[in-house]
């Protein structure tokens, strides 16, 4: 009998994953939705606590469900990708994926550079620069706060661009083609304002691309881009 159920458990712990991902593929459990729980998949399915608790790690280490001790198994937000390769407008990626981009401009500025940001281009404390802030969406998801900083040498029509129809990056790499870039990202806690541009709980951490840019020997925009943790992640090929 012992042997028998050892042959039995991954046939049964596999359709209870293929039970969940149908139920998800349907649409019947949406992402955030509360699952039942282990002792209910037992009962279900007529199988071990052991076997359910199998089939539902799995799934957590595929990014399917998210287990929250003392709450329950949750199904995932969808993670949306972005890589780090290739530097991409965040339009095209959306697109790439079936969906639809808009974004929104909050803040659209010319500025002088103080002595942080007259570092960051290698310029001179007072040197002519533009600002931009705007949250990008994918569908109705807001997934990235891009707050830029461009050099108004190599992008002088700058603020003249209706960054509803394009993005930044793209006028950018028309007007001030790309030969450099430094990057890192890290994770952190978003100021109370990007939060609530991201619809986040006040809990929930980013992912944050800090971009440099540069374009002939002049650094050409200097960019911070917020993601929101449970919504994103960043992918690479080589």
């Amino acid at each position: 009998m012992h042997i028998e159920a050892e042959q039995r458990a991954p046939a049964a712990f596999q359709r209870i994953k293929e039970h969940v991902l149908e139920k998800i593929r349907s649409g019947e459990w949406k992402q955030g939705d509360l699952i039942p729980t282990e002792e209910a998949f037992t009962k279900t399915f007529g199988v071990s606590r052991m076997t359910v608790n199998r089939a539902l790690r799995e799934l957590a280490a595929d990014q399917i469900v998210v287990r929250i001790q003392g709450s329950g198994t949750f199904v995932a937000q969808e993670k949306f990708q972005a890589t780090l390769v290739e530097i991409k407008s965040i339009a095209d990626e959306v697109k790439a994926r079936g969906h639809t981009h808009r974004s929104e401009l909050q803040l659209l500025e010319r500025a002088r550079a103080n002595d942080q940001l007259a570092s960051e281009f290698d310029a001179s404390e007072g040197a002519a620069l533009f600002h931009s802030l705007i949250v990008h969406f994918e569908d109705k998801t807001p997934i990235q706060v891009e707050d830029r900083w461009v050099n108004a040498k190599v992008a002088p029509d700058y603020m003249s661009q209706d960054f509803s129809r394009l993005t930044p990056n793209e006028y950018l790499m028309r007007a001030a083609p790309l030969q450099g870039v430094l990057y890192r990202i890290e994770a952190e806690m978003p100021p109370a304002p990007i939060g609530k541009m991201l619809e986040m709980s006040t809990m929930e951490p980013c992912l944050v691309l800090r971009r440099k840019t540069y374009s002939g020997d002049l650094v050409a925009s200097v960019a911070v881009m917020w993601h929101p943790g449970s919504k994103y992640q960043f992918s690479g090929k080589l």
